[in-house]
């Protein structure tokens, strides 16, 4: 048990600081109706890693790292100005070219390099489990920060995300808002992609607030219910990781399948 406690200590604090934010940010997705711009953004901040790998930078160096947030940061630009009053494409299209695209590209760079397939693995899955407090204390101090604004801005945030045609109606600048939202989004991104992967990113982004969505109709019930099924997910992932020898990440993320399976089959029946 002390070796259990030890090994996936920090793995499982890094797990409960992901799901504060994300399964937070994760009611805007599901409101805005944009569930892919997760995957979206984090492909594209990887793409800046793998642009970084071209130019000579080590994949987890802070240059990569920088290079991945300009990247995102440009990411979220496109997604602001796609942003019309009257939608004639949907968004989700753009957010799924976006992915598709990038995705592209960043095979073209791995394919450059005897790696690549450990490259795709790490963007996919990282590795929780070699996380170190410097980099606990580093996304602790970028989350903390971007939940202050989110708390500063959240009337303005909830407003476009929930009723985008009264936000036009009051004139707000909802394009200038939904990159400063996308910009912010982003920031939280990268610097989750780079721990821990796009695919457990995005399950820590969507499925708690969908199991939450299933369950209430309360905003702060929801929002309290999202970070419990986060919490219980990252216990349960991290134990059948430990025990059973699997990685961490892809457990982490079955466990929430089964969750919303579970939780979706028992709404079902009541």
């Amino acid at each position: 048990m002390n070796e259990f406690f030890q090994m996936m200590l920090l793995p499982f604090v890094t797990c409960l600081i992901l799901t504060g934010i994300h399964a937070y940010l994760g009611f805007h997705v599901i409101e805005r109706q944009v569930i892919f711009v997760d995957l979206a953004l984090a492909q594209v901040a990887v793409l800046g890693s793998g642009v970084a790998l071209l130019l000579g930078y080590p994949w987890d160096s802070s240059s990569g790292y920088w290079l991945s947030l300009i990247f995102t940061i440009v990411g979220a630009g496109i997604f602001a100005l796609t942003r019309f009053r009257k939608q004639k494409v949907p968004q989700e299209a753009i957010i799924g070219i976006t992915y598709a695209v990038s995705a592209a590209m960043l095979l073209i760079i791995f394919s450059r390099f005897g790696e690549g397939d450990e490259y795709v693995r790490q963007s996919l899955v990282g590795n929780v489990l070699l996380v170190s407090p410097d980099e606990i204390l580093k996304i602790t101090l970028i989350y903390s920060i971007v939940g202050i604004l989110h708390f500063v801005w959240r009337k303005k945030f909830f407003l476009i995300s929930q009723n985008p045609q009264e936000a036009f109606r009051q004139g707000l600048n909802v394009r200038m808002w939904d990159f400063i939202f996308y910009g912010l989004f982003g920031l939280v991104v990268t610097s989750s992609v780079q721990l821990v992967g796009v695919l457990l990113v995005f399950s820590f982004l969507v499925v708690p607030p969908v199991c939450a969505v299933l369950l209430t109709d309360q905003l702060r019930l929801r929002l309290i219910l999202g970070w419990g099924i986060g919490f219980l997910a990252s216990v349960v992932g991290i134990s059948v990781s430990y025990y059973g020898d699997f990685p961490t990440g892809a457990a982490i993320v079955v466990v929430f399948g089964i969750l919303i399976l579970l939780i979706a089959g028992i709404k079902r029946l009541c």
